[in-house]
């Protein structure tokens, strides 16, 4: 392998580090899909996606732990990456310390500045099974 080839794990981190926004699709009752931008990072092979509890995708995972996951490049669209997993496990994020660390990724902010009354926040720890990334494109001499 040579080296200049990125692995398919280190393209999607890098795409985690950076202010992409993350959309995550669950399962409803019915079967349909729900969508929503999320903001996440990747973990010691997880991705963990900040939400709150009580929210649809909340309700959604602890009925069906599927989800899809997709995260495009902000400057570059064919940079890119999606994914199918479960929700391995929805941990507490009641101090905001999981949120304060994406608000200074995506804001570049100390605190998360959306805190809601009576919010709870949670964050689904998501291991990946499948993983698709774009392959890297070689210009061609045409």
């Amino acid at each position: 392998m040579s080296e200049n080839v990125i692995t398919v794990e280190e393209k999607t981190k890098k795409l985690f580090l950076q202010k992409n926004i993350v959309f995550i699709a669950t399962m409803m009752k019915d079967g349909s899909p729900q969508l929503s931008p999320v903001w996440a990072n990747y973990d010691s092979g997880y991705i963990l996606v900040n939400t709150a509890e009580g929210r649809i995708k909340h309700k959604n995972v602890l009925r069906d732990p599927r989800v899809a996951i997709s995260v495009v490049s902000n400057s570059n669209p064919l940079d890119m990456t999606t994914i199918r997993g479960k929700v391995e496990e929805i941990i507490p994020d009641y101090d905001y310390s999981h949120a304060d660390k994406l608000t200074q990724q995506y804001m570049g902010q100390k605190h998360y500045p959306f805190k809601r009354e009576n919010e709870k926040r949670i964050i689904l720890k998501i291991k990946p099974e499948h993983i698709f990334v774009m392959p890297e494109l070689t210009p061609s001499n045409d």
